[in-house]
């Protein structure tokens, strides 16, 4: 089961050409951050674009529990009316943040410097998760957390009265946990300060610079250092999403693998913090042309043209990409099956602490569609099959996850036989458009 339904089995099998336009949803990250920082500001915040996808309802719904009026005026275009910063109220119930650790864990650094109480639950999933590397930056702030031994769901936050700023250095690359303490610094007097090592997903920064806030970024020996000033009252504004470059990855990789294919996915976000499938991609010899690039709400896009791609070759993944693609790992290790000779990704362990343990989740639903894998902590090795080589012919799990269930069934429409996987509901969480978009570009996808 999903936790927002029951569990349903999903297939694919050998394609066609895929042929027209993938418009693919709206980018996950900004659509969280857009509703949570039109709740914190005064005034009207109108949103295009927005992902109606589970979790992002979810965080919709939290918003309103937290004090904001939040409207939705048709598809994708929703506004936000705000209670500023600090002016969230103490929910009447639990927060329910479904499948979503990004959800959860801004929300948490949202309500952390203000003097309310809130408990948070979500799917089987994310109850999985560990909240301590947010809810241990979160304590410097004067925040209390408890929770299920290891730090887990279900989780009751009791929020700082007098919260004090924090310098923290993140141990980990992870835009969610430098999310939630820049969240929670809003709220605290004086400068909040996040040193990442190694860069990952800037939406926050961009956002908060766009509504108002007071922030820098400065580049030094110690890494990327964040400096937030405390207490602003941030503006609203009109925010235009962008497709989401993490479900474009999708319909790109499909095309790629399915012999005949030429489409094109317009309007995808090119931000260099969440590019590094489309690089890693072009170095394995994939055919990707970037149209028309230009600025839509603040992020950088492009329109991709995309074809069948018969000359991929392996490569090894620099670890340093890892922060700017760790959500599409899972899609291109099916990517790398098509692909002539092995594809490496190291420094990869922060996949097994997603919506699942996605190393584990994809190397053994390769293994039983007959691909060799490796695999250690932090590292997946996939020993390509070549164009149309990938025998398929198993069913997969999902484990819960939304890419885990698109990565095979986008692998079942180019291997020999067809691929199924025990659970397609957790779809819906990221990209509800995912089965008719692809059948409209020709895939042969079934539900049941």
């Amino acid at each position: 089961m999903s936790g927002h339904g029951e569990a349903q089995p999903m297939k694919s099998r050998k394609s066609g050409p895929l042929r027209g336009v993938a418009e693919v949803p709206g980018d996950k990250s900004i659509s969280h951050r857009s509703l949570i920082f039109g709740a914190m500001a005064v005034g009207e915040t109108r949103i295009t674009g927005l992902l109606e996808g589970q979790d992002v309802l979810d965080t919709a719904k939290a918003m309103r529990a937290f004090g904001a009026t939040v409207t939705r005026l048709g598809e994708g275009a929703w506004t936000v009316n705000g209670v500023g910063v600090g002016g969230f109220r103490e929910p009447e119930d639990v927060i329910d943040c479904g499948n979503s650790g990004t959800g959860v864990r801004l929300i948490m650094g949202t309500m952390a410097t203000a003097p309310i109480t809130a408990t948070f639950t979500g799917d089987a999933s994310l109850r999985k998760r560990p909240m301590g590397r947010v809810t241990d930056p979160l304590a410097l702030f004067g925040a209390r957390a408890y929770g299920r031994q290891g730090g887990r769901l279900p989780m009751t936050v009791v929020g700082a009265a007098n919260p004090v700023p924090v310098r923290y250095a993140l141990p980990v690359a992870s835009a969610q946990v430098k999310s939630a303490v820049l969240l929670a610094g809003l709220n605290a007097p004086g400068e909040t300060v996040v040193i990442e090592k190694e860069p990952t997903r800037d939406h926050s920064e961009r956002m908060l610079l766009g509504f108002g806030a007071r922030l820098s970024v400065e580049k030094t020996g110690e890494g990327h250092v964040i400096t937030l000033t405390g207490q602003p009252e941030l503006r609203p504004q009109t925010v235009a999403v962008p497709r989401d470059p993490s479900s474009a990855a999708f319909p790109v990789c499909a095309a790629l693998i399915v012999e005949g294919s030429d489409i094109t996915v317009p309007g995808v976000s090119q931000n260099l913090t969440r590019n590094g499938l489309y690089l890693t991609l072009v170095e394995m010899g994939a055919e990707i042309d970037f149209l028309n690039p230009r600025e839509e709400g603040g992020e950088p896009v492009a329109d991709l043209r995309v074809r069948f791609s018969g000359e991929m070759k392996g490569i090894e993944v620099p670890p340093e990409r890892a922060p700017s693609m760790i959500d599409e790992y899972p899609v291109l290790s099916v990517v790398a099956a098509f692909a002539t000779g092995k594809t490496v990704m190291r420094g990869v362990k922060e996949l097994r602490v997603k919506e699942s343990d996605r190393i584990d989740a994809m190397a053994r639903g390769l293994e039983a569609c007959g691909v060799r894998i490796e695999e250690d902590e932090d590292t997946l090795i996939v020993h390509g099959m070549g164009p149309g080589g990938v025998p398929g012919g198993a069913t997969c799990a999902t484990h819960i996850d939304h890419r885990i269930a698109m990565s095979f069934l986008v692998c079942g429409l180019a291997a020999k036989a067809e691929i199924a996987v025990d659970d397609g509901s957790p779809i819906q969480t990221s990209f509800p458009v995912f089965l008719p978009l692809m059948n409209g570009l020709g895939a042969s996808l079934t539900a049941g």
